[in-house]
């Protein structure tokens, strides 16, 4: 079976707009196997985990499972960590706590989660003391190279007793694997190695982002990703707190004639007039297009073929403060 990293590599594809869309993430620890649709295929209680991805529904909160690097016994553990991470540039923070029995996070309120209220839970493991998160993808069941890619990079960066290092369920975008996540700003970056996700780990331990194989940051909508990104780009902004995305106002949307991949929406072509503004004032405008990536190829393994969307920057412009869309 071919590789859909494979696939994606010889077509250059480019990682940049591609990270899933989550303003918080709530992250629970299940030692063990992990099925295609963790929350309901592990250790952790399925009708659990099925109320959980009901309660998060809507709330942009995003639900998954992690465990340490290593041997994955499978054994029960008595208490779970369990992260909840908010990513939205000035407001992120990272609260973390054990739980006994993960049916507590049922109580949880989703909807202030998502908002960036920590609403009492657990206690702050971000800040002085606390090294940046890393989350790799290691889910093998979901995507072969997840596993293929994941594990050894995970377990590289475990190695070094310094990182806060540990494998996750799914951050999408397995053809861009080894994919790893970086709370608390939740940038997220694929086709990685060792030496370029520490360069990532060491940025955000400072406050800062790498661009080399950055999909995007979370809290951002995918044609966000791609003008946040190319603002930093053009400028050579690396702070990651620097800028924010305050609109991305659709200007057309139109389905070109694609008969052989009809009903596909990311055949659809559509365009986004993104307001991206920096912490100093600075204010820019960037025309974002989506386009259907041809030819096809593999969103995952044994996937059939497909066209996902791609988001191209075609304009940038610095604005004055206030500036409204065309």
């Amino acid at each position: 079976m071919s590789l859909c990293t494979s696939a994606s590599i010889e077509l250059a594809e480019p990682t940049a707009a591609t990270a899933a869309t989550a303003r918080t993430w709530l992250l629970i620890e299940q030692p063990g196997p992990w099925g295609a649709k963790a929350l309901r295929a592990s250790h952790l209680d399925p009708a659990l985990g099925r109320e959980l991805e009901r309660l998060a529904d809507g709330t942009g909160v995003r639900l998954g499972l992690i465990r340490r690097p290593g041997r994955h016994a499978d054994t029960r553990r008595p208490r779970h960590r369990v992260i909840a991470a908010h990513t939205a540039p000035g407001r992120s923070w990272v609260r973390s706590t054990e739980l006994a029995d993960p049916a507590d996070l049922a109580a949880l309120d989703f909807q202030a989660l998502g908002a960036g209220l920590p609403a009492g839970f657990g206690a702050p493991a971000d800040g002085p003391g606390h090294p940046p998160i890393a989350l790799v993808c290691t889910n093998g069941t979901r995507d072969r190279c997840c596993a293929v890619q994941g594990r050894p990079l995970a377990a590289e960066l475990a190695a070094d007793s310094s990182l806060d290092v540990w494998e996750t369920t799914h951050l999408g975008g397995h053809r861009f694997a080894p994919t790893m996540l970086v709370l608390p700003h939740g940038y997220a970056y694929g086709r990685l190695d060792a030496a370029t996700a520490k360069a990532a780990l060491t940025a955000a331990h400072s406050g800062r982002i790498a661009l080399e194989g950055c999909r995007g940051r979370s809290s951002w909508s995918r044609p966000g990703q791609a003008a946040d990104l190319a603002v930093r780009a053009l400028i050579g902004e690396d702070s990651a707190d620097a800028l924010a995305v305050h609109s991305a106002d659709p200007v057309h949307a139109v389905r070109p004639g694609n008969p052989g991949n009809p009903g596909n929406p990311a055949a659809e072509s559509a365009a986004w007039s993104v307001h991206v503004r920096h912490t100093d004032g600075r204010e820019w405008r960037a025309l974002v297009a989506q386009h259907a990536a041809t030819p096809p190829r593999p969103e995952s393994c044994g996937a059939a073929l497909g066209t996902p969307a791609r988001m191209d920057v075609e304009s940038i412009e610095q604005t004055a403060p206030g500036t409204p869309a065309p």
